[in-house]
């Protein structure tokens, strides 16, 4: 499964909206699911379990926090069958309080690169006057190229972003890794919507 990631770079993302307590789906771009997530309720510590099925039987990555409540919260993402760690996505707390805000590290805690929302203007709208304006994310590496953009189509209901790693011609950042980042993006910055 992971080897099919890594050769596309183009995937759809979708958060569920009637499922309780978060589902989303990582999708190819013509609709064929690759990964699903249903994030359990009242969890004090983020554990997200992430399957190549919707009847969740084969799991592929676990994303997992390394603390209760952190406001700059680390999480771990493990790939499932090898039960080794591919790298870190860590949320940048204060920053993120007005546009959101991560970084991407790579299994030796080496910063890859980070993860940011649009525009500081766009973001101030979204919060303060409405929140129907779609986001647009950008993965820029430490060297300021562009590895990746996640933008959400305009939905009231559904959460969904359309993803393209197709500016990262030299594999910089391992794709199962950027999605993590949109799974996170989706469950985290989700419940502040």
């Amino acid at each position: 499964m992971r080897e099919e990631i890594t050769n596309r770079n183009q995937f759809l993302a979708k958060r569920d909206f009637f499922a309780l307590g978060g589902a989303f789906r990582i999708m190819t771009s013509e609709g064929k699911l690759l990964l699903y997530s249903r994030q359990k309720l009242f969890k004090l510590k983020e554990d997200i379990r992430v399957y190549a099925d919707l009847e969740m039987t084969k799991e592929v990555l676990h994303i997992q926090a390394r603390q209760i409540l952190d406001f700059s919260a680390a999480y771990d993402v493990i790939d499932s069958q090898s039960r080794e760690k591919i790298g870190v996505v860590r949320r940048k707390g204060f920053s993120s309080i007005v546009r959101d805000k991560w970084e991407i590290l790579d299994r030796n805690e080496n910063i890859l690169a980070r993860v940011e929302e649009d525009s500081m203007l766009m973001a101030l709208i979204r919060r303060f006057l409405s929140n129907l304006i779609p986001q647009t994310y950008r993965i820029v590496s430490m060297q300021e190229k562009t590895l990746g953009v996640f933008k959400q189509a305009f939905n009231i209901f559904i959460h969904k972003f359309s993803i393209d790693f197709s500016m990262d011609k030299d594999k910089v950042l391992d794709r199962c890794l950027g999605l993590a980042a949109v799974i996170l993006l989706l469950a985290i910055e989700g419940k502040q919507s």
